[in-house]
């Protein structure tokens, strides 16, 4: 049996991502999130309009992207009622939420440096993907009551980093899923991935067939930059 419900959040489960991006002193800024999917190297990220991180990606249409793993969960939490934005937006003090500008430092993680962006990459994350600012939309701007608290922002990946540790054995562009267990947020509370259900009908089709024409792209970037 079915009910009508009316869930405050629709948070159903997607990855934990934490998004680096540079302060307007140059100092780095680092905010977890979890609304966020990808199509080929291109993300898409759902944030708060007033939040530091988005006037961060809006100001210099950068970012890192690390997505850390399930025993990387304590560093997360510890980011969660954070804000690098001095005041806190009103939404946020409602919240609980308390101005933080050494995010790294609170989160106990380790900034290093990105190849082809600004923002710093954090050193313990198995994944990290060096992006760009390719598009930024109001959300629900139809609505006079949401109108301008919501953003999407459309990402493409530069470069992308990944952790040995998680790669499919003879196969260093591929991530081995029984290896990689990225944090998961569901409904508010953390939790990582159990094993395989069932084999999948489409792992029968050769993963090179997705590949996009933003890989290219993104090595011709990097050529450049290592020329310039």
């Amino acid at each position: 049996m079915h009910l009508v419900s009316e869930p405050a959040i629709l948070y159903f489960g997607t990855p934990v991502v934490l998004i680096s991006t540079l302060n307007e002193d140059g100092s780095a800024n680092l905010a977890p999130m979890s609304s966020v999917f990808w199509l080929g190297w291109r993300g898409v990220l759902g944030l708060a309009a007033p939040s530091q991180t988005t006037q961060n990606l809006i100001r210099t249409g950068e970012c890192v992207l690390n997505l850390p793993s399930v025993d990387l969960v304590g560093a997360v939490n510890r980011l969660a009622l954070t804000t690098g934005s001095d005041p806190v937006p009103p939404g946020k003090q409602q919240k609980g939420y308390r101005t933080e500008r050494d995010k790294f430092g609170t989160a106990g993680l380790t900034p290093v440096p990105a190849h082809t962006v600004a923002p710093p990459r954090v050193h313990e994350c198995p994944v990290q993907l060096e992006a760009v600012v390719e598009a930024v939309h109001g959300l629900a701007d139809d609505d006079e009551a949401i109108r301008g608290r919501l953003v999407t922002i459309e990402v493409r990946i530069q470069r992308v980093h990944l952790a040995e540790s998680i790669l499919m054995a003879g196969h260093p562009n591929r991530v081995d899923p029984d290896k990689w267990r990225p944090l998961i947020m569901s409904f508010q509370q953390f939790y990582g991935l159990g094993p395989q259900v069932h084999d999948s009908a489409l792992a029968g089709i050769a993963e090179h067939l997705y590949r996009s024409p933003d890989v290219d792209r993104a090595r011709l970037a990097a050529q450049a930059g290592q020329m310039a």
